[in-house]
């Protein structure tokens, strides 16, 4: 008999092995074809990867820094080389004579420029600092817009979260209706009972079932919506990594006053808006500079080239009349002279380029006399841009001081309906559960079983939605006050 035992244990412990290993190889395969839940770390790095928006900002941010290195570069001298090739006919001035010549003639110029501004009233230093708190604004602002996805991907979120769980509650409640129309279907089958119970619970289970139906739409225009800011096509099989919401309403520990003071101190948009107005104070100098003269170094390198230029040789003298004469005892005799022959051969390229090199260099002043008020207006403009930046700051300030308190305020009462809707819940839990058995054994009638459960369910939803509005009223505190969404640490 023991022997018949062991070996039967045997045998299911060797069929228990089969069975786990088949059960954990289909697992491990399905875990292959299960797409991963998306947690909110994840979600937040790729959008920050390839969120167009943020990916413009990047962009206008290369071109301010850009056009800052060019501001420095500004300061080097300029060096320029030209060279021309080409043909003249008809009168013309021989660039290697001067003289006025009628044929067709080939000419070049070759020529190295050089220049230098020496002075020119702190123009080009005033513009290398606008151009500078031009681009830490811009840098600011890909912070700022960078900051903002963190936060629009992490209310997303929560919102999926949210909707998740009012699903889930509905469904729930869907099925507790179902339960009980079963059971109301059976009794009035069998003509036991108010039939009236049965038709108004089916009423009650369409009533829920459009509700499963709303709460599954909210649920896939949130994940529409996230989607969108990672800029993925959406997945309506994709999963979401839950978070205990309830560890963490918690009382703020920071004012109102104390987070706006901290926004001042952090917050990107802040710093952006402030760099944009030390630029427009620059601007006003580098506008300034128009009424300074402009002193500047120059030099010049030039040769030429023309087709006319000969070169002439001696080749002997000749005997040839004057065209004058004198006169010997009433005798006139003309007069002879020696002159001297020459030949003449054409001057080749690089010969005339070498030997027709001049150069030049100086100092040049240039004095702004009257320029249609150009400078004045274009000062007056810029303080205008000034005056633009102070009030856009200002404004800024108001508005997040607003912001803040309004969402403070929304904070705080979403905190305290927590609470109530805490006590709500119990307590309708425990009266559903008492109707509940009065209903099953007869006692209370309909009417009541459906109030007692809508009371139920609804006080459940609504703590569902003031949890996480109490989460979403932090997270937006939070990005104001600048801090950091750990994302990696808390939900990864």
């Amino acid at each position: 008999m023991q022997l018949f035992e062991h070996r039967h244990i045997k045998i299911m412990i060797n069929k228990s092995i089969v069975s786990l290993c088949v059960f954990f190889g289909v697992y491990a395969f399905g875990q292959d074809k299960m797409q991963a839940p998306l947690t909110l770390g994840y979600c937040i790095e790729t959008a920050l990867k390839n969120n167009l928006d943020l990916k413009k900002s990047g962009l206008g941010m290369e071109s301010s820094h850009i056009n800052y290195k060019q501001s420095k570069a500004d300061l080097l001298p300029t060096l320029n080389a030209n060279y021309n090739l080409g043909v003249s006919n008809g009168r013309s001035i021989d660039p290697y004579t001067n003289d006025y010549i009628d044929q067709k003639l080939t000419f070049s110029n070759v020529g190295l420029n050089l220049n230098l501004t020496v002075f020119n009233g702190f123009k080009l230093l005033n513009r290398i600092r606008q151009r500078r708190y031009s681009f830490n604004a811009s840098e600011m602002e890909v912070e700022e817009r960078r900051q903002n996805l963190i936060l629009e991907v992490t209310l997303t979120y929560l919102q999926i979260l949210n909707n998740k769980d009012l699903l889930r509650l509905a469904k729930s409640r869907l099925e507790t209706t179902k339960e009980q129309l079963e059971r109301l279907k059976s009794l009035y089958e069998e003509e036991v009972g108010n039939p009236a119970d049965y038709t108004d619970m089916q009423g009650q289970y369409a009533l829920d079932m459009t509700s499963v139906v709303n709460a599954e739409n909210n649920l896939e225009e949130a994940k529409l919506n996230l989607f969108q800011l990672l800029n993925m096509d959406s997945d309506s099989n994709a999963g979401f990594t839950a978070m205990d919401v309830t560890d963490q309403v918690k009382e703020y520990p920071y004012s109102s006053e104390e987070v706006f003071s901290m926004a001042l101190e952090n917050l990107a948009t802040f710093k952006a808006k402030e760099f944009r107005l030390d630029a427009a104070k620059s601007a006003i100098k580098v506008a300034r500079s128009g009424y300074v003269p402009e002193i500047s170094l120059f030099g010049q390198l030039n040769t030429n080239y023309s087709s006319a230029a000969q070169l002439f040789t001696e080749t002997g003298t000749s005997v040839v009349e004057t065209g004058g004469f004198v006169t010997v005892n009433d005798t006139d005799y003309p007069v002879f002279e020696n002159e001297t022959q020459f030949a003449g051969s054409d001057i080749n390229y690089m010969d005339q380029i070498k030997n027709n090199v001049y150069s030049s260099f100086g100092v040049a002043v240039n004095i702004p006399l009257l320029n249609g008020f150009q400078s004045k207006n274009n000062v007056a403009l810029e303080k205008i841009k000034l005056e633009e930046s102070k009030i856009d700051l200002q404004n800024t300030k108001l508005e997040f001081k607003n912001a803040i308190q309004q969402a403070y305020l929304k904070m705080e009462s979403a905190f305290g309906r927590y609470h109530i809707y805490s006590e709500q819940v119990h307590a309708f839990e425990e009266s559903f559960r008492i109707n509940e058995i009065r209903f099953n054994n007869g006692v209370s009638n309909i009417v009541e079983y459906i109030t007692s459960k809508n009371n139920m369910d609804n006080a459940r939803i609504n703590l569902s939605n003031a949890e996480y509005e109490y989460l979403l009223r932090v997270r937006v505190l939070e990005y104001y006050r600048g801090s950091q969404i750990l994302y990696e640490k808390e939900y990864n």
